[in-house]
Order: structure tokens, then sequence, then C-alpha cells
């Protein structure tokens, strides 16, 4: 039997921005990283965005494994890993140069990857990139391609929901949830019991129903009741359960996912000013993800100017809430002063770098445009009494080299599910108008 093809991967510049550390991911497989990816890497290096961090971790990354040793020939990434090499430019192979130009860094790192097939006839060769087109490119002259997929989450159909619906449940089970201790135990369920931390569960019985959820410290179904979060009241069961989780002290970790117009920022922002007395700080935060994936620089104004697009539905949200209450109200005017007094902060994401995370209910919106790497930089930035919060739609991602699978979010999910300290909650209705539902489902 013939052997197994060792690997030989080429690293696109993207792979490098998604994941820092993804040279520590293809186990004895070698490695080329074009000089070209040096060379844009360079050029992200500067700045304050998350992929500006990546850019100068990576290149620290780098440095320390070469350290004392020349690139030429490559250089041992660790124990069971392979060899990583840094290729400079080659002269354009003449089956590509027909086709691509030579000035753009794409065809550059193609070109590499060409000669790495006709130079390495005993390896599998492979080009790594999360950029759709560079993949069809890559395939269009006969190269094998892929992209990175060691954070993907593999089957969005069966993601973890955080909430079931429980049918022919014995009426005095649901009596008992309405009696104290306002709990029961799992036996009902048989053999049935696979019961996740923090699981929601619609219990429905011959004539009557309640709200519960799974109680990691006694193993029992609590009693979920509905009230009103800062003026916000739940429309539903699942907007009930998101209440729940956002207010409840044992869960230090929550994450809201959901189509727009379900509520999923709403509830967390009201949540945030129901529970203030019990945290430091309120932070709101987005990651900004421009249009057509071009910097915010090209934006005419200052910072300020140029930003406000972006936190405008954050601001949105909190008039909704503010406008639940005359303006005279303490309700009203504390939420003026939260901000003036900066009690209350909403900025975008990459602005929290270097801030203490203690004691702060910090919400992350629209956290399907992050990376796992970066939802992962985020959460282990939490200090104690910090309750971290990620709202999104894993279906409506802005991020050019992001999808459904790929996506922080979806990661956060697949992963985190059945932790104590965690509660998902999967928001289905739209809430916001009939208008906006019908074109949520239609159109």
């Amino acid at each position: 039997m013939a052997a197994k093809k060792k690997k030989l991967f080429i690293l696109d510049t993207n792979v490098i921005l998604h994941d820092p550390s993804c040279i520590k991911q293809f186990t004895n497989h070698d490695i080329i990283i074009p000089i070209t990816v040096i060379e844009e890497l360079d050029s992200f290096k500067k700045g304050n965005e998350t992929i500006n961090f990546h850019a100068r971790e990576f290149a620290r990354t780098l440095d320390s494994f070469s350290e004392e040793k020349p690139f030429h020939g490559g250089f041992k990434i660790g124990p069971r890993k392979g060899r990583i090499f840094i290729k400079l430019e080659k002269e354009f192979h003449p089956n590509l140069i027909n086709s691509f130009s030579t000035d753009k860094p794409d065809h550059r790192i193609l070109n590499i990857a060409y000669h790495a097939v006709e130079e390495n006839p005993d390896k599998h060769v492979m080009v790594v990139t999360k950029d759709v087109n560079l993949r069809m490119k890559a395939k269009s002259v006969g190269l094998q391609a892929m992209d990175y997929t060691t954070d993907h989450v593999k089957d969005i159909s069966t993601l973890y929901k955080g909430r079931r619906i429980e049918e022919n449940v014995p009426d005095e089970v649901i009596d008992a949830l309405y009696n104290k201790p306002y709990e029961v135990d799992t036996a009902f369920l048989g053999k049935k019991n696979n019961l996740k931390a923090h699981e929601y569960l619609i219990l429905k019985g011959s004539k009557k129903s309640a709200l519960g959820s799974v109680d990691p410290f006694t193993g029992n179904i609590r009693h979920v009741s509905k009230f009103n979060a800062y003026g916000i009241k739940p429309r539903n069961a699942e907007q009930t359960f998101a209440l729940d989780a956002l207010t409840n002290n044992n869960v230090s970790l929550v994450s809201i996912a959901g189509k727009a117009g379900t509520g999923k920022t709403l509830l967390a922002l009201a949540a945030g000013l129901e529970t203030r007395k019990s945290y430091r700080q309120i932070f709101m935060a987005r990651p900004i993800v421009p249009l057509s994936n071009k910097d915010i620089g090209y934006l005419p104004g200052d910072v300020k100017s140029k930003l406000d697009p972006y936190m405008q539905p954050l601001y949105d949200n909190l008039g909704v809430i503010q406008n639940q209450f005359s303006d005279k109200s303490s309700n009203h005017t504390n939420i003026r002063r939260y901000l003036d007094e900066e009690k209350l902060v909403i900025s975008p994401l990459a602005y929290i770098r270097g801030r203490s995370l203690v004691k702060v209910y910090f919400i992350v919106d629209e956290a399907q445009n992050l990376t796992p790497h970066e939802v992962k930089t985020i959460i282990t930035r939490a200090g104690e009494g910090t309750k971290m919060i990620f709202t999104g739609d894993i279906f409506q991602i802005d991020h050019p080299y992001l999808d459904s699978h790929s996506n922080g979010l979806s990661y956060l999910i697949e992963r985190m599910q059945g932790q104590e300290i965690y509660a998902h909650v999967n928001l289905e209705k739209g809430e916001r108008s009939e208008l906006a539902e019908i074109a949520s489902n239609l159109l």
C-alpha cells in the first residue's frame, strides 16, 4: 500500500488575520507563507482594529519560532509539527501569465502555489484561503484549495437552540412549578432526561403549561416567570427565557441569536439597566465591518462622525427603552445621567482593548461578525463580577470572510453549551412589527 502523501499548505493573508495562531493547527504538515503575505501583514500592523492586533501577534509568533535561525530551508514549528517556509517571489509561471495580472497579491500567492506543486511532487499541495474567489481561481488552474475550517461549526441545522418543548407533561408537575419551592425534579422525563445546564423548557400538559429552566446546581427544573425589565415586557416564551438568562446572577455568559426584529439587543440593554446596581458599568459594543470591506478612514469627517453610523442602532434601542417612561420620570432621566457619567457606554468593540472589565455588564452586539479567535479574546478579558452577552444573527453576516459555520457566535454556542455559567436562547419570532415579520419571512 502506497504511503500517504504529506501535505503542504500555502496560507493566504486572510487566514492569519482570522486566526493568528493558525500555523499551530496543521499538525505534522508543512506550511508555506509567501513573502507577499508578509508584505500584506506589514500593511495591517498599524492601528487599533482587531486585525491590526492579529497581524502584530502573528509577526511576534513567527519571530519567536525563527529566532537565531535563518528562514532559508524552513524551520520546525514544534514537536509533532511540520516545518514552515517563507517563500520569495518567483517569475510568473508560463501557465498563469496570460490569465492573471502580476500586480495583484492574490495572483502572486497563486503563482507561489503553482510552483510549489512542481517543486514538491511527493506532497499534496493545498492553498488555504477564506477568499472564495481565490479558491475558485486556484481550482481553475488545477490547484487544490480549501477554506480554513479548524474553527468551523460542522452542522448549523443541529446547533443548540437553548430551549425545547415537552408535550404531555403531567398536570401535577406543572402545578408543582407554580407552588413553593417552584421547582420539580426531572424524573417525569424518563429516558429523555438529557437536559443541559440552563436549558429552557416549554412544558405543556393536557390543559396547563409552564416555563422552566434546568438549574445545574440542583439538577431540578425551576419555574421561569414573566417579568418586566426596565419597562420592556417580553412578548413570547423565548423573550421571557432571554430576560431570565440576562438577569440570572448564576450565569456570567449569555448568547442570544435570532433574526432582525426578534428583540436581541433591546432585551440585553433593558436587562442591563434593570440590574445596573450589580455592576460598575454597562458597556455596549459592536464590531465595525465597513461597507465593501473598506477601512473607515475613507469616510468623511472626524472619528466620531465616522463611527456614529455604526453605533446608531444601539442608541435607537436605548431610545425605545427611554420612551417607555415620561420625560420627567427617574427611569427616563437616569439613562441620560448614566451616559453622562459613563456608567453606560456605547463604543466600537476595538476600543475596549486596555480597559478593565471588572464588574461590567458587557454587551457585544452583532457578534456574528466576529471570528472565533476574537470571541475568545473578548471573553478571556472578563474580570471578577463581569457578565458577558453576545447577540447576533448567524445567518446575516457582513464580514467578507465569515459565514454561518465559521463566525464567532456560532462557535461560541457550539463550544459552550452545557457549561454551568452559560445560557443560550434562540429567538425565532419577530416582534418589531407585523410588516417587519412578513418582510423577514418572505423577502
